[in-house]
């Protein structure tokens, strides 16, 4: 494996506790890729893990692509050389496909149809691409009203889900969470007047979107990691959510690797209808109604959970996009089936409400948390960022905001800050893109 070229975090969402990009930056570095990432806080967990070996402390603003850019190319010319480019949430992602094209002299980066993240990554305009290819998925409503909003309950009946149209443009300004299960009346009425309260475009995120709810319960709920590049969909793995935060509408925080051909072929089969390039993360419900798997959402990036997949070739879809863009093979090797991750922080908060509903009990949740054989935190060889992570929770307990996020605003230019080692190294080299003191 040629691990010359180097590999670039690229986030937008202000988002510190990312246990994504950790597991992305872990997983290049101990393979030996240098790896740079973009950071919001100079305290956020991943930016001090050991295999950094650049940080850049920026928040840009999604309405300016052009500054975006423009910072992107700055932060390519300290590298001096091409990188691959990974992004770790939607909007990176959709700004990499519409507005990339200016950075491929710095970056190597997939090329799906320009317009392609942005109709996946929206809730309703998923619902769109679904129906025209016939793929199966919940009945969904965009609501600008209260009156709208009762009229598709009476017409589809509680539980109703409840999700931002497009969750990537709040910026953390959203006062109601991205995905929400309304089991009663009481909850849409109490939903609407949250978000009355919002007055804004900005604040709402959009739209609201709410969506019939499919009957599941443990075992029913997939995922579908994989990378498709130049050797067609390799890797692609499926697995089980066991649990999640917020409980059973939230992210993973409790998952196992499961062979799942059936679903595997069916979502292989959509990312090559779509042409779709790049690392994608699909969530699936299996329907007994119909004996259908449902598309719940598809992420057209990096899922947060990806570590829980690396095959028997010690390939994960990180690693396999890194060797395509860099123009390696990518080898074959087996699903670790059976193999299960935990998000240590999040998890404890989602076991709560399956406990209030009945469905966990304390040995249960212990017996669960001990057989798990990989965390999305903590790790002996690279300490720093659990460490972290606990004191960003503990903030957040104190305060009584277990799930705040930093409002996105224009801010300076990138501010670098390289390892003290190679900084020594690239000043005796007398290199052109050496860090000035001011920078450090």
């Amino acid at each position: 494996m040629d691990t010359a070229t180097p590999a670039v975090v690229f986030k937008l969402d202000p988002n510190v506790l990312h246990h994504g990009g950790l597991g992305l930056i872990r997983s290049l570095g101990r393979a030996g890729v240098p790896v740079y990432a973009v950071h919001e806080d100079p305290m956020a967990p991943a930016a001090h893990s050991r295999y950094l070996r650049g940080r850049w402390w920026w928040r840009p603003e999604l309405a300016d692509p052009e500054r975006i850019n423009l910072g992107l190319a700055a932060l390519a010319e300290k590298l001096g050389r091409p990188a691959v480019l990974f992004p770790t949430d939607d909007a990176a992602a959709i700004h990499l496909a519409e507005h990339g094209a200016a950075l491929r002299h710095w970056f190597r980066f997939p090329d799906p149809p320009p317009e392609l993240p942005r109709e996946v990554a929206g809730k309703f305009t998923l619902q769109d691409v679904c129906r025209d290819l016939g793929v199966p998925t919940p009945r969904a409503e965009l609501v600008r009203t209260r009156a709208e909003a009762a009229e598709f309950a009476a017409e589809t009946g509680f539980p109703l889900v409840a999700k931002l149209a497009t969750p990537w443009t709040s910026g953390g300004r959203a006062k109601v969470r991205s995905t929400s299960i309304l089991r009663t009346p009481q909850d849409l009425r109490e939903l609407g007047e949250v978000w009355d309260e919002q007055e804004t475009r900005e604040q709402r995120a959009g739209l609201l979107m709410l969506q019939e709810y499919v009957p599941g319960g443990s075992g029913n709920d997939w995922f579908f990691h994989a990378y498709r590049g130049s050797g067609g969909c390799r890797p692609a793995f499926t697995g089980v959510k066991l649990r999640s935060y917020p409980a059973h509408a939230g992210l993973t925080t409790l998952g196992r690797c499961l062979s799942n051909t059936v679903l595997r072929a069916q979502a292989t089969e959509l990312l090559r209808r779509l042409d779709f390039r790049g690392i994608a993360d699909l969530d699936f419900r299996f329907d007994h109604r119909d004996g259908s798997y449902r598309l719940l959402d598809f992420n057209p990036r990096l899922g947060a959970q990806f570590r829980l997949f690396r095959d028997s070739a010690g390939i994960d879809v990180v690693l396999a996009a890194y060797l395509d863009l860099t123009g390696q093979p990518v080898p074959e090797g087996l699903p670790p089936v059976g193999r299960r991750f935990l998000v240590e922080n999040y998890d404890p908060l989602g076991a709560v409400g399956y406990w209030r509903r009945g469905d966990l009990g304390l040995r249960q949740w212990a017996r669960s948390v001990w057989r798990a054989d990989e965390l999305a935190w903590f790790a002996r060889d690279d300490l720093a960022p659990f460490a972290l992570m606990c004191g960003w929770m503990g903030r957040r307990a104190l305060t009584r905001r277990f799930a705040p996020r930093a409002e996105a605003q224009v801010v300076e230019p990138p501010r670098y800050r390289e390892r003290e080692r190679d900084a020594v190294i690239r000043q005796r080299r007398r290199s052109p893109y050496a860090v000035e003191e001011g920078q450090r």
